[in-house]
């Protein structure tokens, strides 16, 4: 399997998913928009993960490859590429399917349960799925539903945690890739994020839960197996690259 993934500023990486690809022997590459990598062709690659940032989808003044990488996005699902998308991951390929990208009532910062939906759940998507459970938040935007895709789950700050096209395109609101390291750059670089909010908590109490940690990287490993399970399938000679 060929693996390559979008990295918007130094500090939010793959986190647990790196690890995993490794014990995998996939083959993994990446553009790195803050070093001004470029865009791979399609044909080298059966999978796409766009990762999170602090900018939002429509500031493309600031950040020109923007644009370019709504492109590459589209691109990439029309091709019919296994797409992932976390965070601002989710909220770009949320706006390239259609959806409006909008800032939530409240950011949400830290842990908090998402409730996931019984269709996600039940039709055989996504059945590993707990009805509930508590997962790392670090957004300020959201998105409407994009049209043909099934809702993932809510939370009681965000009616809207992710999105599943019911084949090769996903998006995740919240962060199951996270690691304790992961999380200590990224309060480390966002100490401005951390105001009076109904769902922002404290750095103290976000790298205080590691036991969490471990919950969520394994549930991010059974979604992995599913969406690039639907890679190899769409495409038997990706095999040869593992």
């Amino acid at each position: 399997m060929r693996i390559h993934y979008f990295q918007h500023v130094p500090y939010e990486g793959l986190g647990s998913i790196a690890s995993w690809l490794r014990s995998r022997s996939y083959s993994v590459n990446a553009t790195r928009f803050y070093e001004n990598d470029v865009f791979p062709p399609l044909s080298e690659l059966d999978a796409l993960i766009v990762m999170g940032g602090p900018m939002g989808v429509n500031d493309e003044a600031e950040y020109p490859w923007l644009a370019s990488e709504k492109r590459y996005i589209e691109d990439a699902i029309q091709a019919g590429k296994v797409v992932i998308g976390i965070c601002l991951g989710a909220q770009l390929l949320a706006q390239v399917l259609g959806a409006r990208v909008f800032q939530n009532p409240d950011p949400e910062i830290g842990w908090f349960p998402v409730r996931f939906s019984e269709r996600i759940r039940s039709q055989n998507f996504f059945p590993f799925l707990p009805q509930e459970f508590t997962v790392f938040h670090w957004h300020g935007d959201t998105f409407d539903l994009p049209p043909d895709t099934v809702p993932l789950g809510a939370s009681e700050g965000c009616p809207n945690q992710g999105f599943y096209d019911g084949g090769h395109v996903l998006g995740l609101q919240f962060h199951l890739e996270s690691t304790p390291e992961g999380v200590r750059d990224l309060v480390a670089n966002s100490r401005k994020a951390f105001v009076p909010g109904k769902y922002i908590q404290s750095p103290e109490h976000i790298l205080s839960v590691e036991g969490e940690f471990r919950e969520i990287n394994r549930h991010m490993v059974h979604i992995l197996e599913t969406m690039l399970g639907t890679a190899r399938h769409k495409n038997p000679e990706s095999a040869k690259y593992r």
